[in-house]
């Protein structure tokens, strides 16, 4: 729990009573739980929208079904699930009746605000956010299969359009997000430029599928040197999981015509833009917006046919939630580290 903003010690682990079962929610005992870069914003105070303290942090979820309130029909009590990253939606807003929930003006956001995020032994989601894990998919798997690989598939197929032969450059591509952007532009059949500031991780980036690993040093810009990979051309498409310590870099990255999409922003800095640096050569900037329910399905076919792996560097127990942060803040890690409610020592 987290009762004020603050380093990772902020976190601490207390007895609270389970969360309450509305009439269409699913009552999750949780299995595993990942700790994404939102997880440490929203703890660290540097996330403010949509914040409301005391609260339990985690989106990343997947477990067994406890239990389900009485107008809940596709699921029961055993049933094997993962979430997505919202308690609730309102299911017939604009938004939610054209695949794009994820702007619902009623959403939840797991582990904004409230005792009901997934750094916990029970957490509650409406039926609406929650999908049946298929067979052979691990639930450690699982539970980050929504975030950290539903996000950068929204990205790069939905949003960016990418297609084969379109070369595309991915900002921290070690990370939870990064290391999976690799896999679905490689499966796309593009070729993979990928950029990381840790040296220990350039092996995992090109078994990833990367087809160039750009090392650079913290606040250099690694343009150049994308642009000698690409002819002097530049990429297609930039799928930027980092935000200000990269952006001038990337913007400079960018092909005519370039396509920017927006997922991560790791400090509440802001930065200084010139919009003819964009306009004059066409480039178009875009978000991504988390995952809808058609998303997260497809992420979890695609890790069921083996075409995407998720890539989890560490399982703690929940008590050990500081240090996960402090991890995650050196991104120390290689994709995501999961909390386990369950694991002891």
């Amino acid at each position: 729990m987290v009762r004020r903003a603050g380093g990772p010690e902020a976190m601490v682990l207390e007895d609270v009573a389970p969360p309450s079962l509305r009439r269409n929610d699913i009552r999750i005992q949780v299995e595993a739980c990942g700790v994404c870069y939102h997880d440490v914003v929203t703890r660290n105070g540097t996330l403010k929208r949509g914040v409301e303290m005391p609260l339990i942090p985690g989106h990343e979820i997947s477990g067994i079904v406890e239990s389900v309130g009485p107008d809940v029909r596709g699921f029961r009590p055993g049933d094997r699930v993962a979430t997505l990253q919202r308690r609730h939606i309102c299911g017939h807003c604009k938004f939610c009746r054209n695949d794009q929930e994820t702007a619902c003006p009623e959403r939840e956001f797991l582990g904004d605000l409230g005792l009901n995020g997934g750094y916990a032994e029970l957490v509650c989601v409406e039926e609406d956010n929650v999908a049946h894990v298929p067979e052979g998919v691990p639930l450690d798997s699982a539970a980050i299969i929504a975030c950290a690989i539903g996000s950068e598939l929204n990205a790069i197929r939905d949003v960016a359009g990418v297609k084969a032969g379109d070369r595309v450059l991915v900002n921290g591509a070690g990370g939870g997000l990064g290391i999976h952007g690799v896999q679905i532009a490689h499966i796309s059949g593009a070729e993979v430029i990928a950029v990381t500031g840790s040296p220990h991780k350039v092996d995992m980036i090109r078994a990833a599928g990367a087809d160039h690993v750009v090392l650079f040093e913290h606040g250099e810009d690694f343009s150049g040197r994308v642009r000698a990979l690409t002819g002097g051309e530049g990429v297609d498409v930039a799928i930027d999981n980092v935000g200000t310590h990269t952006f001038e870099a990337m913007r400079r990255s960018l092909a005519m015509r370039g396509r920017w999409i927006f997922i991560g922003q790791l400090s509440g800095d802001f930065v200084r833009l010139n919009p003819a640096q964009l306009f004059l050569r066409g480039i178009s900037i875009h978000s991504a917006q988390s995952t809808n329910r058609r998303q997260l399905l497809d992420c979890l076919d695609l890790v069921r046919r083996g075409l995407v792996r998720p890539v989890i560097s560490a399982a703690l127990p929940l008590e050990r939630a500081p240090d996960a942060h402090a991890m995650a803040e050196r991104a120390a890690p290689t994709g995501r580290i999961l909390l386990k409610p369950g694991l002891t020592g």
